[in-house]
């Protein structure tokens, strides 16, 4: 690649950048010390001073805690037993239990709800089994116990997918040197395998506690108020005259910017005693018969019970009976039917398709122009462009959501991108395509690795310009991993929750998520119209997925760093 294309693409990506992401984020802090006279921190110490934001806080770093206290729980176990073990069905179920990760958790909560609710299954389940005689409210008893499961149950893969890849890392011979010197199993586990899968651990656990911190579509189904994003979500109505929503949000995002660093800190670089495994040497432990079936079955059991909030979801969405029963006592597809004649759905289809599709075609530009500077460039700062470009990925969507909303107000810099009646279109494009970057990168970036440069090379000295060999050589080598990436960025940006709830705000202009949202509080079957939708968002994302993994499989793994 020329040396000059490659200043002007880092150049172009790096302003963009710097005005679409690095912008929103620091106008908000910024905003936070502003006062009328300077800099102040009256606000933010204001947000500490008032016992409404300080509950809320607390609560976000609750959750954040036990979710990933809970998460852990659930992967450390799995991947421990996928580590050292070969038994019955392991690769079928080491796929399976990865699912919920791609099911929106925001779906999965409306589900979830119905199944703990006053006339839901679990109620049920009890009064036949004579455990209670009246059916308990359990969400109003423990909505912070349903948002933790829900979290938990579907960032869980997450915590396991960094876990494997750490445990896969260690040198086996400092394992069995312990074993050699009489270690027992547990005390092995404590002193050996533990320290050394911390890394992988706690970058998997800052994720989740992140995601978990911030995490607004789950509390608001659940009618759990009082708390930080949900606090940020309701604040939107006063922006204009009240900086506290300002405050509040540059104190989440320097409390996860604090998780994020200190990970990096603490483990970013300890790789003692980490060695990968010779190839082609298999030091799983062979299991036969009941404790081959019984990691089976705890791999098993975990995905059922990671199934159920999205398996309430498909049901209440059939449902045409569903009050005090275990299960619908009839089944119908008239909510489908009728979703399709409600003036929120059709337009939220329509309105979707269009944010996302055109987010996709400006990060599949922008990502194939990143991926040819990192890959085929010899310039200085490639690798750190190439960071830049996954930060994303690190800063929650609450965060820059806010901050494109702030900044289109009526006098911002971002005002301009606001449309006739209103229209928040460009605004959504842009955040979508912000967000969805990473995934386009990483794809390309595996495809130009993978692909032969000398193709190109012979091109260009057959007389073949740059703008020729990138069209008729370079695409087509990478077309796979271009599809499957893009493929990723659309599915996900159709099913954006942050974004969607913060910046859409008429109802002519709602994506899928803000409509599910808005039939979630209609008056008589809302919910099941919501389910329905949902499991459309649900089925449509599955294929996305599915079809993403075929393609970019077949050039050797999607994602590969």
């Amino acid at each position: 690649m020329r040396r000059e294309a490659a200043i002007l693409i880092t150049l172009a990506v790096s302003a963009f950048f710097g005005v679409f992401f690095i912008l929103p984020a620091v106008s908000v802090i910024g905003a936070a010390f502003k006062g009328p006279d300077g800099m102040t921190l009256d606000y933010v110490i204001e947000v500490f001073r008032n016992p409404v934001y300080v509950e809320g806080l607390w609560n976000a770093l609750l959750l954040g805690l036990t979710s990933t206290l809970v998460t852990l729980l659930i992967a450390f176990p799995l991947a421990l037993v996928s580590h050292r073990y070969d038994f019955l069905g392991r690769k079928v179920l080491g796929v399976l239990i990865l699912i919920p990760l791609v099911l929106p958790p925001f779906v999965g909560a409306i589900g979830l709800a119905h199944v703990l609710g006053v006339a839901g299954s679990l109620n049920a389940v009890l009064i036949d089994l004579g455990l209670i005689d009246e059916p308990v409210d359990w969400l109003a008893r423990g909505r912070f116990w349903g948002i933790v499961l829900m979290n938990a149950l579907h960032l869980y893969p997450i915590l396991y997918m960094n876990i494997t890849a750490s445990l896969a890392n260690l040198d086996p011979a400092m394992e069995q040197a312990a074993e050699n010197l009489g270690c027992t199993p547990l005390r092995r586990l404590w002193r050996i395998t533990l320290p050394l899968a911390m890394p992988g651990i706690f970058a998997g656990s800052s994720i989740v506690f992140i995601w978990s911190f911030t995490e607004l579509g789950v509390p608001l189904v659940f009618n759990y108020f009082r708390v930080a994003p949900v606090q940020i979500f309701d604040g939107i109505k006063d922006l204009g005259d009240d900086p506290s929503p300002y405050a509040l949000v540059a104190v989440v995002l320097l409390i996860s910017a604090l998780i994020f660093i200190a990970s990096k800190l603490a483990f970013g670089r300890n790789t003692s005693g980490a060695q990968p495994r010779p190839k082609g040497r298999d030091d799983l432990v062979k299991l036969r018969g009941l404790r081959s079936i019984g990691c089976a079955m705890l791999f098993l059991g975990v995905f059922l019970v990671a199934s159920v909030p999205h398996s309430g979801v498909v049901l209440l969405s059939l449902s045409h009976d569903w009050y005090q029963t275990i299960v619908p006592q009839s089944l119908s597809l008239e909510h489908y039917i009728e979703a399709l004649g409600d003036p929120v759905v059709v337009p939220s289809i329509e309105n979707s398709l269009l944010y996302a599709g055109l987010a996709t075609v400006l990060a599949v530009i922008a990502g194939l122009g990143i991926a040819y500077v990192v890959v085929r460039s010899d310039i200085r700062g490639r690798g750190l462009l190439d960071v830049l470009v996954m930060l994303p990925l690190a800063v929650p969507g609450l965060v820059l959501a806010f901050g494109y909303l702030a900044l289109s107000q009526k006098g911002g810099i971002f005002h301009f991108l606001i449309g006739p009646n209103g229209s928040p279109a460009l605004l959504l494009i842009l955040a979508y395509a912000v967000r969805r970057l990473p995934y386009v990168v990483r794809a390309a970036v595996a495809g130009l690795q993978q692909a032969n440069p000398a193709l190109e090379e012979a091109a260009r000295s057959l007389g073949a310009g740059s703008l020729s060999t990138l069209r008729k050589v370079s695409i087509p080598l990478i077309g796979a991993n271009l599809a499957a990436g893009g493929i990723l960025a659309f599915a996900f940006a159709m099913l954006e929750v942050s974004d969607s709830l913060i910046l859409a705000q008429q109802q002519e202009h709602f994506p899928i998520t803000k409509a599910i949202y808005t039939l979630l509080g209609t008056l008589g079957n809302g919910h099941e119209l919501a389910a329905a939708l949902g499991v459309w968002a649900m089925v449509f994302l599955g294929i996305a997925i599915g079809g993403a993994t075929i393609i970019g499989g077949k050039r050797g793994g999607l994602f590969r760093m």
